[in-house]
This record gives structure tokens, sequence and C-alpha cells, in this order.
């Protein structure tokens, strides 16, 4: 059977949660990329990509956090080994710190990141109207890797590299540490942003 970078086993990892069973791809590929082939398929990344390809696709532009471009992310597009080695060393440490199943506990940490709600702004006659709306699955999935990236991205500007800090993000963001958790942080804002919307 294959193995994620011809080392970590998918067998006996499952989604636990049944809106996300069928978004998060989990197919034993040993190098987790398809060099964009399946760009133009609509919804092929749900169905096809490995969700390890997915981290790796989303690391190469990390974006700004809200509407200002406070800090830029230019610099990460760049070399495909250089984020596929980011993301192989990244899986080592956790591997090293948890003593389990890398691709498990990535898997945990996006599940507790996924957003069940946020808001949505519509104009009704002259005014804007902010109405609380449940979020898509593939959103879910989307922005749960989005706020995972954005908070490693943004804590690497010190002292430690980038596979330190998203082995933090996830390893936090799997033990639902909201403290330390740039991603289960913004959920939690968001979500309480949609209670007061409803």
């Amino acid at each position: 059977m294959q193995k994620i970078f011809n080392r970590w086993s998918i067998e006996g990892i499952t989604v636990s949660d049944p809106g996300l069973k069928n978004y998060i791809n989990l197919r034993p590929i040993i190098v987790p990329t398809s060099h964009g082939r399946h760009a133009v398929s609509q919804f092929y990344k749900s169905s096809h990509l490995n969700i390890i390809e997915r981290l790796i696709n989303h690391l190469f532009v990390p974006g700004h956090r809200g509407k200002r471009h406070r800090t830029t992310s230019g610099q990460c597009a760049g070399k495909s080994m250089t984020v596929y080695n980011i993301v192989k060393k990244t899986l080592e440490i956790i591997e090293e710190r948890t003593k389990k199943n890398p691709i498990e506990v990535f898997v945990r940490a996006i599940e507790n990141a996924a957003l069940r709600e946020e808001i949505t702004s519509f104009q009704v006659g002259g005014i804007i109207v902010r109405r609380a709306v449940i979020t898509a699955p593939q959103r879910r999935v989307d922005l749960a890797l989005r706020l995972i990236k954005q908070g490693a991205y943004h804590k690497a500007f010190g002292k430690k590299s980038i596979t330190q800090c998203l082995a933090d993000e996830i390893l936090a963001t799997y033990n639902y540490d909201a403290q330390n958790s740039y991603a289960i942080k913004e959920k939690e804002r968001i979500e309480r942003e949609a209670a007061g919307a409803r």
C-alpha cells in the first residue's frame, strides 16, 4: 500500500465530521503533487486532490489578514520542492512531538478549525444587512487550511523557522488551544459574530 511521502500510512484514518467526509481526500500517494493538471475542473480538488497536496498549494501564497495588505506574502511563491520539503519536515516534527501519525493529527486539526457559520452582507433598500449563513463543506476545508497557513506564516517573522511555526499551529489547532492557535481564535471570533447576526 502506498504511503504519503513514502513514510506515513493513511490506513485507519477516518474523517469524524460527517459534513467534511467527502471533502477531505486521504487517497494514498507517494508524492502529493499533481502539477495543477486538474485546476480547470470544478470541485476536483475536493474529491481527487490529497489533503496534504492542498496544504502544499496553500503555502505558496499565504495571503494577508483581513482586507489590509499589512504583510506581503509575495516572497513565498517559488519552488515546489521548497514547499514540499517544508511540509515533509513539518510532519516529521509533529510525529516526533506527538508519537502519532501526523496525517491523522492534521486531519483532526482541520476538523477543529472548520467553520460552521459565517456572516454575509447584502443590501436591502438603502442599508447593508449582515446575516449568519451556514458555511458550505468545501469552503469549510478551504478556510481551515487558510487560517492554519496564515497563523504559521505570521509567526515565522521571528526566530522560528516556517516548519516549526507550521508544526506549532497544527498542534495547537489539533489540541483546540485558542490561546496559541490563530485558526481556532479566528474560527471562534467569526462564529461569535455569526451568532450575534442571526
